[in-house]
């Protein structure tokens, strides 16, 4: 079997209208080891199934004393034995393999999702939700796709060994035909039931799960106010439902193993006693007995077969409704098709119907709102891949030159306006793979960390890793960064950003963790850097707004007040009231409305 390289450049686009409907798909997008599993099982259990006739052929050549007949039965055992076991082996392997297909599938499918929508994905499902999806979701829809397979085969070969004893003994046969179904469908009874269970064990766990993301990620806050106690008794209250839902989904799951085990017993334990009652009377020879006897007992394992689809369908049909779900979320306006096309972005103006901003082309553009959560809202929203909340109507969409963001490719959309976070990630591994990204190669690597002031960030690195060699480039960034502080990451992630050059690049509070000389020095670096081209910055440091163009006030989702950063000190006391952190907007009568320095406003915030 040729291996395939993982993940695929392209897993498709799967049927989003039913959880069934994703699960065909999924079994249909790997034809090829679907007919090959179904043709190695039928090969295994046929053999299996054929034993017993080798059997019984050898005991009655026993009875008749022919010693030719027990030599070809024997040879005949051995050779079913041997194509048995080689069976065994393809149909294990090429199982596993569809297995893994599947899930792969379904991961990339999943992560293709988050980024396309990005930062918007956590407003409409919960990191837990994520979390569950790509992990234990993934294995059971890859349990279900899997087991399809061995399903056929196990159908295939009932048939055959039913048409045997059929021809043989009829009445047997017809008893073995049609004993097989009336016991398979003997379980459909409690498959309604155990779903239930399951579906409730399944949005407890999510839960459970979205709580230990969300403490792992407040741990230093949450240390920082004594609050690890909380988050342990609502996380040990959480589990103990979760293991409560497992208990009761247990319960029916073993009454339903219970019964896979006593009905086919039951059913072989008849079959058998009728045949004995033949054989006692003449009607049946020994070794058709016995025959008859090994074909009963092996229906026992397409029995097990059948029962085990039925647990795996219904826990992958709770797990791929799941799926579904995340994968079906769309961009902002949900438009049929990305057809728009972008025209010189770096000379466009961005703007923003909503709240009325425009961001003029080649200029720095400073944002500051009255509502520190709108920010991170807005700035989502420039990036023009947002996704609405369900139920809730679209909304305009950002505008790059006239063209909305929402009806071009995503590719494009992303390449002309980069977002960046107010906390971004980064990715362990070396310096030079976080900063490898794809650029306009108009800013060198050199200048954007100076820009971003990252001199003792490179320093560090090079401290905390002695196998680099004293080459900063080839420092260890540990996961997310941990091993460095709040202000060091920042400035990498700054930087980062300076490299890509995008023609749009939107900023949430870029500098918010480091100090005011550091910061004051990052604002000249970053407009001398950004000379040109579009920058928006969303701030409420007077250092980086006086550094800017235009400064905008939005209060209330709309814009109210445009104009410097000095000019609107002096005369807007609702954007004064939001930089100084004034607790009354309104100027005192008989006082002077006389801006401040950037730093004296500085150090009016600090005092407040």
């Amino acid at each position: 079997m040729p291996l395939t390289p993982l993940p695929l450049h392209d897993p498709g686009s799967p049927d989003l209208t039913t959880p069934l409907g994703f699960l065909r798909w999924l079994s249909r997008s790997q034809r090829r080891g679907q007919v090959l599993a179904t043709c190695w099982g039928v090969l295994e259990m046929g053999c299996q199934a054929a034993l017993p006739l080798a059997l019984g052929l050898g005991i009655q050549g026993a009875v008749d004393g022919d010693t030719d007949a027990i030599l070809r039965a024997a040879a005949l055992a051995v050779l079913l034995a041997a194509v048995q076991a080689t069976g065994t082996v393809l149909l294990h392997r090429q199982a596993v393999w569809n297995w893994i297909t599947c899930a792969a599938h379904v991961r990339q499918l999943v992560a293709r999702q988050a980024s396309r929508l990005g930062a918007g994905l956590s407003s409409r499902i919960a990191t837990g939700e994520i979390v569950a999806v790509s992990s234990g979701d993934v294995e059971k829809i890859g349990w279900y796709v899997e087991l399809t397979a061995r399903v056929r085969a196990a159908v295939i070969v009932w048939l055959g060994v039913s048409l045997v004893v059929l021809v043989r003994q009829p009445l047997l046969g017809s008893a073995v035909l049609l004993g097989v179904p009336v016991l398979a469908a003997s379980v459909w009874p409690l498959l309604g039931p155990f779903e239930r269970r399951y579906a409730e064990q399944r949005a407890l766990g999510g839960k459970a799960t979205e709580l230990a993301a969300d403490t792992v990620a407040g741990l230093r806050v949450l240390r920082g106010i004594g609050g690890e106690k909380l988050f342990l008794d609502r996380y040990r209250a959480a589990s103990q439902k979760v293991r409560g839902a497992a208990v009761r989904a247990a319960r029916i799951w073993s009454l339903m193993q219970a019964q896979q085990v006593l009905l086919p017993g039951l059913f072989v334990v008849g079959v058998t006693w009728y045949g004995a009652h033949l054989a006692a009377t003449g009607q049946l020879a020994i070794g058709e007995l016995v025959a008859v006897y090994g074909a009963t007992a092996f229906l026992a394992a397409p029995l097990r077969i059948l029962g085990e689809a039925a647990h795996a369908w219904s826990v992958a049909r709770v797990s791929a409704g799941r799926a579904t779900r995340v994968l079906a979320l769309r961009r902002t306006a949900d438009t049929a098709a990305a057809d728009a096309a972008l025209t010189r972005p770096e000379r466009s103006d961005l703007h923003d119907p909503l709240t009325g901003l425009t961001a003029r082309a080649g200029r720095l553009t400073a944002v500051v709102c009255g509502d520190p959560d709108f920010a991170g809202t807005l700035a989502a929203r420039l990036g023009g891949h947002v996704p609405r909340a369900d139920g809730e109507q679209p909304t305009p969409s950002v505008r790059l030159g006239g063209t909305p963001l929402d009806r071009v490719p995503l590719a494009d959309a992303r390449t002309a306006v980069l977002v960046h976070d107010k906390e971004p990630v980064l990715l362990s591994g070396t310096l030079a793979e976080l900063l490898d990204v794809p650029g306009a190669g108009r800013v060198d690597l050199a200048d954007a960390l100076a820009a971003a002031r990252a001199e003792d960030v490179l320093d560090a690195l090079v401290d905390g890793s002695p196998e680099c060699d004293g080459d900063p480039m080839r420092a260890r960034i540990t996961e997310r960064g941990r091993s460095l502080s709040g202000g060091q990451r920042q400035r990498l992630a700054l930087a980062r950003a300076l490299v890509a050059d995008p023609p749009v690049l939107v900023m949430d509070e870029p500098t918010s963790a480091v100090d005011a000389h550091t910061e004051s020095r990052i604002a000249a670096g970053l407009r001398k850097l950004r000379g040109g081209r579009t920058t928006v910055v969303l701030a409420t440091s007077p250092l980086l707004l006086d550094q800017a163009d235009t400064v905008v006030l939005i209060q209330d989702g709309r814009v109210v007040a445009d104009g410097t950063h000095r000019d609107l000190m002096a005369d807007e006391p609702r954007y004064r009231a939001v930089v100084t952190r004034e607790d009354d907007p309104t100027p005192t009568p008989g006082a002077p409305a006389t801006g401040r320095t950037p730093e004296e406003a500085v150090c009016a915030s600090q005092e407040g």
